[in-house]
Formats: structure tokens, C-alpha cells, sequence
């Protein structure tokens, strides 16, 4: 179990093997979250390059960029359908 010390301003400094088992370098973003009465502690320092595939679907083939494109297209419309059709029954209940 690693322990670190609050200085008189609100700060710690991480002891080495937690840096080093979260692979933490200078410069990166942690994120603190309460979970019941404890906090967990999650590095920030993914790069957008790593997360690729986590989304991936086993046994479906992946989108391509034109067929990605397509399905926003498609869900941006209904959504402003969806936008503009509300504000013209506020309009009319009035």
C-alpha cells in the first residue's frame, strides 16, 4: 500500500509505483471518482490512437467513413425533425 502526504495547499505527490503502475509522466490528467465512500483514481493519458476498435462489434464488418457519414447524416435529420416538430406544438398549444 502506497501513502502520500497533503501539503498545506490541497496537494499530493503520487508515490513513484503508482505513477509507474498507471504509466503517469509529467504533464498527465487523472480523474477522481466517488464511488460510495471511496474515490478511484483513473489516468487521463490514452491517446485517441489507442481507443481505436473498442467500439468494434464481433462478427460485424466495421463502417466505412461514407457509410459512418450516411448514418450521422440520417440521425442529425431526425433529430431536427424531432427539434423542430416540438417547437411548432409548443407554438400551437399556446
Amino acid at each position: 500500500m502506497s501513502v502520500a502526504t497533503m501539503t498545506s495547499k490541497g496537494q499530493i505527490t503520487l508515490p513513484r509505483d503508482v505513477r509507474d503502475d498507471l504509466n503517469l509522466k509529467e504533464g498527465d490528467r487523472v480523474s477522481f471518482e466517488k464511488i460510495g465512500e471511496s474515490y478511484v483514481l483513473r489516468p487521463q493519458n490514452k491517446s485517441v490512437m489507442e481507443l481505436a476498435g473498442i467500439l468494434h462489434m464481433p462478427g460485424e464488418r466495421a463502417l466505412t467513413i461514407e457509410e459512418m457519414d450516411d448514418k450521422l447524416g440520417e440521425a442529425l435529420a431526425e433529430d431536427d425533425a424531432r427539434i423542430r416538430s416540438y417547437g411548432t406544438r409548443r407554438v400551437r398549444g399556446r
